[in-house]
């Protein structure tokens, strides 16, 4: 990978990353061709945290929209990073 900036995509919400974030586990969606390594190296480095693993799957286009605006999602990859227990990334916590 080029840089750690072009790595993490965005942040996932859901209601199961949500839930997942009581583990220390927070989900991104990343870029296709990053490697555990590559996700690992750019969360460390942005948020200042330690990572204890990296688990990636890939992400199926599908369908989008309605009459207006037919059409598939790009492909991707998605990656769930548990950080060490007692650290966190506030940036990111959702409150309920």
């Amino acid at each position: 990978m080029k840089s750690v900036d072009q790595v993490i995509v965005h942040h996932v919400v859901t209601e199961k990353s949500t839930d997942l974030q009581g583990d220390h586990k927070y989900t991104f969606l990343v870029r296709p061709e990053a490697t555990k390594f590559d996700i690992r190296r750019a969360v460390e480095s942005l948020f200042s945290v330690n990572v204890l693993g990296v688990q990636t799957l890939p992400v199926r286009p599908h369908r989008k929209g309605g009459s207006r605006t037919p059409g598939y999602t790009s492909k991707g990859k998605k990656a769930i990073v548990q950080v060490k227990s007692g650290q966190k990334i506030p940036a990111l916590e959702v409150k309920a």
